[in-house]
This record gives C-alpha cells, structure tokens and sequence, in this order.
C-alpha cells in the first residue's frame, strides 16, 4: 500500500487537543474526541506555532505559552505536502512541522494512537519531506 499524502494526518480533523508535553528534546501533543482513538503527534523537531497571528518558533519567549493557549483547540484543517510539512489549523492559530535538514537527527514527526492502529513515522527525504533529502 503506497502513501497517501494527508490521508492518516487529517484524521485528526474534529479531534481536541487537550496536552502539550515538553519531553526532554522533542514535543508530544495528545488529541481526544468523542471515539476510542487517543492519538498523539510526537515531533522530534520543535514545531512553529501561529497563535492569533503570531509565529512563535523555539526559543522565543512566550514559545510554549502559545503551545498551551492552543489547548483545548479543535483541529479544523490538516495540510501535507512536500515542501510545507505537516500542519495543524486551529480556529486561533496553527502548528507546523517542517523543520531545517540541520536539525533533524533521525526522525521528524510520529503520529499513532488510533485504535486501528494506523500509524506513521516522518523522517527527511522521506514522503513529504522529499526536500529534506540527506
């Protein structure tokens, strides 16, 4: 089964996110709705976060403030592709993953928690990280 841009990712259109947990080097984001699913987005890279119009990026201060204020968001939009990443639209703002090849070791981003146990692991030059080439 080949890979379909968008297709795992926008599952998490209609899903809460209700945590931001800073885990040593990388961030972990829970989501729930009213399913069994429980998914999370591990990011292995910090991700830029758009909080009412304000692009926050690690470490500027005020970073996870905008984090936490996203929560008890609804994700409203998902978009993948090459070139753009992974992004979460918010109705306040909106998280993106596509980091600089500079600052990716091995991994990007790992979503999973569905009860299908559908799952996917972002790595550079990898589906939509093509440009990402090592």
């Amino acid at each position: 089964m080949s890979y379909v841009p968008n297709e795992l990712l926008a599952r998490l259109v209609g899903f809460r996110m209700y945590s931001v947990n800073f885990v040593m080097d990388r961030l972990q984001l829970g989501f729930d709705s009213n399913t069994d699913d429980e998914p999370f987005l591990n990011c292995d890279v910090w991700p830029e976060v758009t909080f009412d119009g304000e692009i926050f990026r690690e470490p500027d201060r005020g970073y996870a403030d905008a984090l936490r204020r996203l929560i008890p968001s609804t994700v409203l939009e998902t978009r993948e592709g090459t070139g753009l990443g992974l992004v979460l639209v918010f109705e306040r703002g909106s998280i993106k993953v596509h980091p600089k090849v500079e600052d990716v070791y091995v991994e990007i981003a790992m979503l999973s928690g569905f009860t299908d146990r559908e799952w996917m692991v972002w790595r550079p030059g990898e589906e939509s990280f093509e440009d990402l080439g090592v």
